[in-house]
C-alpha cells in the first residue's frame, strides 16, 4: 500500500514538470522566434514479485509473470524545432528563415544563435539583436543610406538616393545535427553544447538551408488550442494521482482500524 503512495506521488510531481513547460509555451505564444517545449516521460523501475518465462513446479512455463511499476520521471524537456507562422511587417531590417538555420550573434563575446530576426541598428550603424548583440558576421549600414535590401540568398546591399551602392556582405546562417540539443539561455538565444554538435556554416538558400525574407518576422510555433488540450489534460491527470494517493490513504487507514 506504501508503494502506491510514493508511486501516486511520482505522477503528481510529473504532471507539475508539465504544466510548467505547458505554461512557459502558452506565455510566450507571442514571441517572435519562440520554440515550444515538450516534456517527456518514462516509468520508473519495476518490482519483480514472479518473473515471466519462469518455470513452474510442474514443469511448465509462467506466461506473464507479476511486475508492479513504482511510477514514472521526466527524462527531458526539449525543444520542437517546426516552423512557426510568418507576419509581415514591411521593415526592412526584419528578417525571417524560411526552412533551418540560425542567425549568429556576438553576446557579452560569446556566440550564440537566433530564430527570431527581429533586428534593430545600434549608434555606430551595425545590425543588432534588441539587446544590442550584433549580428555576425558584422554589418554597418552607412548613414546616407536610403534604401538596404536582403535578397533570399542573404545578400545585403546599401545604396543611397541614386541607386549607388554604398556597402555590401553576405549574411551566413548556422545548423546544427540535433538543434534539439541546443542549450536555452533566455532573450531567444541558445548556445551549443555536446548534444547538438558543432555549427555548420552555409549561405542561405545552399546545400538545404533555409532562405531569408525580408521585411517578415517567424512567431511562435506554439499552437494555443494543442497547449490548452494538453493542459487539460494534466490538470486531469495530477487531479487522478491525487485521488490515488486519497484512496490508498483511506486503505491503510482501514487496515489502522482493525483492531478498534
Amino acid at each position: 500500500m506504501i508503494r502506491s503512495l510514493w508511486t501516486a506521488a511520482s505522477g503528481m510531481a510529473a504532471q507539475k514538470l508539465n504544466m510548467d513547460v505547458i505554461a512557459n509555451n502558452l506565455a510566450n505564444v507571442n514571441t517572435s522566434g519562440f520554440k515550444k517545449s515538450r516534456a517527456d516521460f518514462e516509468d520508473l523501475l519495476y518490482q519483480n514479485l514472479r518473473a515471466p518465462g519462469a518455470a513452474t513446479a510442474s514443469g511448465g512455463q509462467i506466461p506473464t509473470g507479476i511486475q508492479v511499476g513504482m511510477g514514472t520521471k521526466p527524462t527531458s524537456v526539449q525543444k520542437i524545432f517546426s516552423q512557426g507562422d510568418y507576419v509581415q511587417t514591411k521593415n526592412d531590417l526584419d528578417l525571417a528563415i524560411e526552412g533551418k538555420g540560425f542567425f549568429k550573434v556576438l553576446s557579452n563575446g560569446e556566440e550564440v544563435y537566433v530564430r527570431s530576426g527581429s533586428f534593430k541598428v545600434d549608434s555606430e550603424g551595425y545590425i543588432c539583436t534588441p539587446d544590442g548583440d550584433r549580428l555576425q558576421p558584422e554589418f554597418a549600414i552607412p548613414a546616407d543610406t536610403v534604401n538596404f535590401t536582403v535578397d533570399s540568398g542573404g545578400n545585403m546591399v546599401a545604396m543611397d538616393a541614386g541607386g549607388n551602392e554604398l556597402a555590401s556582405a553576405q549574411l551566413t546562417l548556422y545548423s546544427f545535427s540535433n538543434p534539439s540539443g541546443l542549450l536555452s539561455i533566455g532573450g531567444n538565444r541558445f548556445q551549443t553544447s555536446l548534444a547538438s554538435g558543432d555549427p555548420v556554416e552555409g549561405n542561405p538558400g545552399v546545400d538545404g538551408m533555409g532562405t531569408v525574407s525580408q521585411g517578415y518576422l517567424e512567431m511562435s510555433n506554439v499552437d494555443v488550442v494543442e497547449e490548452m488540450v494538453n493542459m487539460i489534460t494534466s490538470q486531469r491527470a495530477y487531479e487522478i494521482s491525487s485521488k490515488a494517493i486519497k484512496a490508498a490513504d483511506e486503505m491503510l487507514q482501514m487496515a489502522n482500524n482493525i483492531r478498534r
